[in-house]
């Protein structure tokens, strides 16, 4: 099945994109320590380079993150290239052999406040719909890094 091309512009200053990207054959990686610390380190260093990492929640099999970025920071899919190699070099570390994630990932522009808070009630409440966990509070492998205006 053919792809929709990603936009080259946005005619919106500074939008929030809401991210999701899956592992390859949907493989079980992604709630582990490592793979926190990793994502929390990577959301934190971004700041200098102009890429805002907001809420995001680790699945065992994709995550969920809301990302903004300033003038002079990184396009979407260049972050995203680096997030999953960062994310690819911690499994390589722990032993976990590639491939790790499926080609690509799906974006979304969020176009109001109202709309972040709709996603993200969603995204925090999946590992309580995956009977992963009794609420969405008790889930460890979630993060804000940075918190982002709508």
């Amino acid at each position: 099945m053919n792809r929709l091309r990603r936009l080259d512009r946005l005619f919106q200053r500074d939008p929030v994109f809401f991210v999701t990207a899956c592992t390859a054959d949907r493989r079980s990686l992604l709630d582990r320590p490592s793979v926190k610390r990793c994502v929390d380190q990577f959301g934190e260093r971004g700041t200098e380079r102009g890429a805002f990492l907001g809420r995001f929640v680790l699945m065992p099999d994709h995550l969920h993150l809301f990302v903004a970025f300033g003038d002079q920071g990184p396009n979407l899919s260049m972050w995203m290239k680096s997030l999953k190699n960062s994310i690819s070099k911690v499994l390589r570390e722990e032993g976990v052999p590639a491939p790790h994630w499926q080609k690509g990932f799906m974006d979304h522009v969020l176009r109001s406040e109202e709309s972040y808070a709709e996603k993200w009630e969603y995204v925090r409440r999946n590992p309580e719909r995956a009977g992963l966990v009794e609420g969405p509070e008790d889930w460890p492998w979630q993060g804000e890094p940075v918190k982002l205006r709508v």
